[in-house]
């Protein structure tokens, strides 16, 4: 490979490896969303032991009952409400919410 090439290429390679390592990963964002959306009542746990969630009689995400519900019942709880819980369909994106199911998914396997 001539010299100007292996340049440009070396060059790019660094490039795209600065850009990817300065983008947080979807597993950052999603533990950021769910602190900001999530965390107040379900608590950083997920186990509902916060003041509002034991007002409100949330369930604790790593329990059978929530870990055995379908990911499509998971994210239509976040979307549209469920109880007392808010609705987020306006408020975040379809995939936001498919983040937000796999962040649920996750306590089950602690």
């Amino acid at each position: 490979m001539p010299g100007i090439e292996k340049k440009i290429l070396l060059s790019a390679l660094a490039v795209a490896i600065v850009t990817l390592s300065s983008v947080p990963s979807r597993a950052d964002d999603s533990a950021t969303l769910y602190k900001s959306k999530c965390a107040m009542c379900h608590g950083a746990d997920g186990k509902g032991e916060t003041p509002a969630g034991k007002k409100m009689g949330v369930h604790d995400f790593a329990s059978p009952e929530v870990q055995g519900m379908k990911d499509a019942e998971i994210a239509s709880a976040i979307a549209d409400g469920k109880n007392k819980m808010p609705a987020y369909k306006k408020s975040l994106s379809a995939d936001q919410i498919k983040d937000l199911v796999t962040y649920v998914r996750s306590f089950g396997k602690k």
